[in-house]
């Protein structure tokens, strides 16, 4: 068989048929592309549909916070007479704009106005002296005009509530009621009705009296269709095409190559042995003669690239040494260590590395950093690190197979933090790179001095020095960043101030050095009673204070309680060896949600010395109307 012959062969075996099969995946991608863009525009539609509604429910929100604060409204809900409310409903209705207004007290609807299609509501709860609380709630649309809303071109929208359709944007009702049902509905997938497929995604909201109402977002798939069926035939045609020119171009190329592939693939093979001496012989002036000028020529460039590149690693060696001199500058520890165990695994050329440093409680490594894939590594670089600890701060090696380790100690070898190791396979570590690798690995541990500095400044800045809790300026930004929190998300935010009693009578009956011992255990019983998300803090003088994330005004006096019992238990050492001290503690409590610090500050501290006046040695709560943020 001719090489021709053979070459053709192999051009049907390696373009033909990979194009063939390539042709068929182009297609099914084609397809499967149009129907994932298909679902993502009905997802992105259904997500903007969601987000119009929750923008509608504040919307209601806020029209019944108006509605609450109407006079005339809150003296017709006080009647017997429902004739009232539902008189006034609808004049403020038809004033706001609202699409429907209910009344509800204890479970009984007081009057309720409007479109019994209305979504999307929002309520707001009232408290009156005297009465029970009557809860608002509105709606500012009604199901037909928000799906005309977000349907577009191809979009459709059902909405349902108890199996029944509140509104639909399709061309033509369901045939059955029961097709365009919550449970028929998916939340993401494929649905047909009337006959026509649809990309549908659906979700469920809470709308009058916690009734579930579903907005199900539609999309028409029969243009998705369209653009598939066009795209394939542009794909096949396009593939028919590349392999017309591909075989036409493989016949012209099999004639030329016949006399010359054995000299080129016998220069390629001595080139690829590092042979670099030997040249192509070169006949004629066509193309194969020049492709053999220019093999020659690459032969020459590349044994000039490789003593270049041995020229090379040489600088990058000293480049990577003057970079670990910047490490000192750097106070990220995480990245610090990766950057150095890294630097050290290229400068080695090391396959994988590892920091670990010393553990504060038992002193045993902790891993922190690591390069690489470990795995085939691992008993090398634990038998190095067992080296080291013998070593007294030396650099220590160790082999395992056809794996080489080499293990330094991070920072002083005479106080090291840690260690760094590297492996590599094959090939031993020199002593010039036992040395290298020890100098990176000290610049990189004065660089963790520098962090741990910088940690101790930055914590001494916002820590009482007596206490060992937050000063006060720590406190105000841990609360004003609390209330913001409690504000954006609707969540409770609680503070205990306590005030020691009679602390004044401790300095001057027992002395100061008796008081600091008295507020450091006070301190340390509040800290025991926190939890661990909580930062107590100093307040100042002996008022101490925590504020309390996600805390109603019930739980925020269970914890100030738990303190208070806590110091009342003490036995305090006296300092003149007399017997022991006990000293007790008030607290004031609040709690609030609309995320104003000052107020809720203000209101503990009330609370605080309404204790205080009260006889010390309890806890009082805050106002019912200030600890609830005013609402009602």
């Amino acid at each position: 068989m001719s090489f021709r012959t053979r070459l053709t062969l192999f051009f049907l075996l390696i373009v033909v048929v990979p194009m063939i099969a390539l042709g068929a995946v182009v297609a099914r991608v084609v397809s499967t592309s149009q129907d994932a863009k298909a679902a993502a525009q009905n997802r992105a539609s259904a997500a903007a549909a969601l987000a119009d509604v929750r923008r509608l429910a504040a919307d209601g929100v806020a029209a019944a916070g108006r509605l609450a604060r109407d006079p005339a409204l809150a003296a017709a809900s006080q009647t017997a007479t429902a004739a009232d409310d539902r008189a006034r409903l609808r004049t403020l209705a038809a004033q706001l704009g609202l699409a429907r207004v209910r009344l509800v007290r204890d479970g009984r609807t007081l009057a309720d106005v409007g479109a019994r299609t209305a979504i999307a509501s929002g309520a707001v709860h009232v408290r009156r002296p005297a009465a029970a609380p009557v809860a608002i709630e509105v709606s500012t649309t009604t199901a037909g005009r928000f799906a005309r809303t977000v349907s577009t071109h191809g979009v459709r929208a059902l909405v349902t509530r108890d199996g029944a359709l509140l509104a639909s944007t399709l061309p033509a009702r369901p045939a059955h009621p029961a097709a365009a049902s919550p449970a028929r509905l998916p939340a993401h997938g494929t649905v047909t009705l009337g006959g026509v497929a649809y990309a549908a995604a659906s979700f469920t909201t809470r709308d009058f009296g916690g009734r579930p109402t579903t907005v199900a977002i539609l999309t028409d798939r029969s243009a998705a269709a369209s653009a598939v069926t066009r795209d394939q035939r542009i794909a096949i045609v396009l593939l028919a095409l590349f392999l017309l020119l591909a075989f036409a171009g493989a016949l012209l190329i099999s004639r030329r190559l016949h006399g010359q592939v054995a000299r080129f693939l016998l220069a390629a093979k001595r080139i690829g042995r590092g042979d670099f001496s030997g040249a192509v012989p070169v006949e004629g002036r066509d193309e194969f003669a020049q492709l053999g000028r220019e093999f020659n020529r690459m032969s020459d460039q590349l044994e000039r690239r490789m003593h270049e590149l041995a020229l090379e690693r040489e600088r990058l060696r000293e480049s990577i040494q003057r970079i670990g001199a910047t490490f000192a500058a750097n106070l990220d520890r995480a990245a610090l260590l990766e950057i150095g165990t890294r630097t050290i695994a290229d400068a080695v050329q090391a396959q994988c590395g590892r920091a670990a440093v010393h553990a504060a409680a038992d002193g045993a490594l902790l891993e922190v950093a690591r390069v690489g894939d470990l795995a085939a590594a691992q008993e090398a670089i634990a038998t190095a690190e067992t080296h080291l600890q013998a070593a007294c701060g030396r650099p220590a090696t160790a082999t395992a197979g056809a794996v080489h380790a080499l293990a330094v100690p991070l920072g002083a070898p005479d106080a090291p933090r840690g260690v760094v190791s590297v492996a590599r396979p094959h090939q031993p570590f020199a002593d010039a790179e036992r040395e290298l690798v020890a100098s990176l690995a000290r610049q990189t541990g004065l660089s963790l001095e520098n962090v741990d500095l910088h940690d101790q400044v930055a914590r001494q800045a916002v820590t009482d020095e007596l206490t060992g809790l937050s000063n006060h300026g720590r406190f105000q930004q841990v609360i004003a960043a609390e209330a913001a929190a409690a504000r954006r998300f609707d969540h409770p935010l609680g503070l205990v101030m306590l005030d020691i009693d009679d602390f004044k009578r401790v300095n001057d009956t027992y002395g100061h050095q008796q008081g600091d011992l008295v507020l450091r255990e006070v301190a340390a019983a509040l800290r025991a009673c926190s939890r661990e998300v909580d930062e107590p803090a100093r307040y100042g003088g002996e008022e101490l204070a925590v504020a309390l994330q996600q805390t109603d005004l019930d739980g925020a006096e269970a914890i100030a309680e738990r303190v208070r019992m806590t110091v009342e238990a003490l036995a305090l050492p006296r300092l003149d060896g007399a017997g022991t001290l006990r000293v007790t503690v008030s607290c004031g409590v609040a709690a609030s949600a609309d995320g104003d610090p000052v107020a809720l500050v203000a209101a503990a501290d009330a609370a605080l010395y309404g204790a205080k006046r009260s006889g010390k040695n309890r806890t009082v709560r805050a106002e019912p109307a200030v600890a609830a943020g005013g609402a009602g």
